[in-house]
C-alpha cells in the first residue's frame, strides 16, 4: 500500500504540473510493480479521473479553463475513447507503441520550435475541428493508457499558438472526459482493479496540488523547458522499447 500511495503521490505532481493525465507516468511504474498491461491500463485511467477532475477544480478558481475551448475537444474525446476498446482488441501493442513515438517526436518539434509569448491568444478554429480533434486523441490516447493531454498540448501551443499555462489547463480538463469513457470501456471489459485505483487516485490528489502550486510559481518559458525534458524522457523510454 506504500507503494501505491508514493506512486500516486508522483504521478498527481508530474500530472498537476504537465496537465497530463498521468498514464504516460503510472503505467510503467505499474508493470514494474507486477501489474499486467491491461490491469496497468485499467488502474491508470481510474487514477486519472480522480486526479483531472480535482486539478481541473483547481485550475478553474485561477481562471485557467475556457469552456469554449474545451467542450467541443471534451465531447469529442468521450465519443472516441468509448471506441478504444474496439481498437486495442484488433491491433498489435508494438504498433501503437510505434505510432505513439513517433507521434511524441513530432510533438516534441512543435513544442521546441514554438517560440513562447506570455498572455498569447488562441488561433481557435472551428468547433466541428475541435470535435474532430477530441474524437482522434481520446480514440488514441486511451487506446495505450494515457489521458490524450500529452496528444493535446503540443497542438495547442504548437499549431493554435495557446498560451503555455492555459494549455496545460485545458490539457488536464480534457483529460476528464476521456479518462471517464476509458473507465467506462474497461469497466465492461473487466479490466479495473477497484481498490489498487481508487487508492492510487486518492493519493495522487495531494501530488496534483503539489503540482499546480509549483506550476503556477515558474515562468512561462521554465514550464516549457521542462515540459520539452518530459516528453524527451518519454521518447527515450518508448524508443528504448521499440528499439
Amino acid at each position: 500500500m506504500l507503494e501505491y500511495a508514493v506512486a500516486g503521490i508522483f504521478t498527481g505532481l508530474i500530472s498537476g504540473f504537465f496537465g497530463i493525465g498521468g498514464g504516460t507516468v503510472l503505467v510503467p511504474i505499474l508493470i514494474f510493480l507486477g501489474f499486467q498491461i491491461k490491469e496497468a491500463i485499467g488502474i491508470s485511467l481510474l487514477q486519472m479521473a480522480m486526479a483531472s477532475l480535482f486539478g481541473s477544480y483547481l485550475n478553474s478558481k485561477r481562471g485557467l479553463i475556457d469552456l469554449s475551448l474545451i467542450l467541443p475537444i471534451g465531447i469529442g474525446g468521450f465519443i472516441g475513447a468509448l471506441g478504444s476498446i474496439h481498437f486495442v482488441q484488433i491491433v498489435s501493442n508494438q504498433l501503437l507503441e510505434t505510432l505513439f513515438f513517433f507521434f511524441v517526436l513530432y510533438a516534441l518539434y512543435r513544442v521546441f520550435s514554438k517560440k513562447i509569448v506570455e498572455n498569447a491568444e488562441l488561433h481557435e478554429p472551428h468547433k466541428i475541428v475541435l470535435i474532430l480533434i477530441g474524437v482522434l486523441i481520446g480514440f488514441f490516447a486511451i487506446s495505450i493508457g494515457v489521458g490524450g493531454s500529452l496528444l493535446l498540448v503540443p497542438i495547442l501551443v504548437g499549431f493554435f499558438h495557446y498560451d503555455i499555462k492555459k494549455a496545460v489547463a485545458t490539457g488536464l480538463f480534457f483529460v476528464i472526459f476521456s479518462s471517464i469513457a476509458g473507465v467506462i470501456s474497461f469497466s465492461i471489459a473487466g479490466n479495473i482493479l477497484y481498490f489498487e485505483g481508487v487508492l492510487i487516485g486518492f493519493s495522487s490528489l495531494f501530488g496534483v496540488w503539489i503540482g499546480i502550486e509549483l506550476g503556477k510559481r515558474v515562468s512561462h518559458n521554465l514550464q516549457k523547458n521542462l515540459l520539452l525534458i518530459f516528453y524527451s524522457l518519454v521518447a527515450i523510454y518508448m524508443g528504448s522499447r521499440l528499439f
